[in-house]
């Protein structure tokens, strides 16, 4: 077991007393204001291009399609449910994804991983190498511009993270996620 994976499952562990509980409270707010289940398990592309499910608090109404959010244009609004922008704004959606670094899926820094029909993602970063690392809960392009910049741009950051590897660019990464979920920039919502 190397470093990065030990430091994965140390902070998913230290942090489950806080986190468990939060999920409980906003998953029953979920299931409050909208139809479905409260976690939404999404197809996304792993290490080596593998899938695998991934869950999220459910931000969208059922039967959303699945595509990366800037593609529902305009109507990407009208598809939240009604605690949905909240939970995207503070990325309280994505802490269910603790259960995928537990499992091993995913790390806490990383590439985000993309949905299962990114193809451009996908083949961008596999000609890179970037495919060969597991997925982040955060990434080096996540506090970078987020939803706010184009896949080569992701790409070229995903990169600088693949040839800056190490705990120190991990510490460094969450720290700057932890603060841009606090001003809430660049966040699609």
């Amino acid at each position: 077991m190397n470093a990065k994976r030990i430091f994965d499952i140390f902070l998913s562990l230290s942090s489950l007393p806080v986190v468990l509980p939060l999920l409980l409270v906003l998953a029953i707010l979920v299931r409050l204001t909208s139809k479905g289940p409260a976690l939404h398990w999404s197809k996304r592309v792993g290490k080596n291009n593998d899938p695998f499910s991934m869950p999220k608090l459910r931000t969208m109404h059922i039967n959303t399609p699945q595509v990366a959010t800037h593609l529902l244009g305009g109507d990407a609004q009208k598809h939240l449910t009604p605690i949905g922008g909240i939970l995207r704004k503070l990325s309280l959606d994505e802490l269910p994804q603790i259960y995928s670094i537990l499992k091993g899926d995913m790390s806490f820094v990383g590439p985000r991983p993309a949905l299962f029909n990114q193809d451009d993602l996908i083949e961008l970063r596999t000609a890179k190498g970037i495919h060969k690392m597991k997925p982040g809960l955060t990434g080096w392009a996540q506090i970078n511009g987020r939803d706010d910049i184009e896949i080569e741009e992701k790409v070229v950051l995903d990169t600088v993270y693949l040839d800056n590897l190490s705990l120190v660019f991990d510490l460094k990464i969450i720290f700057l996620t932890i603060a841009r979920v606090i001003s809430s920039k660049n966040v699609s919502h």
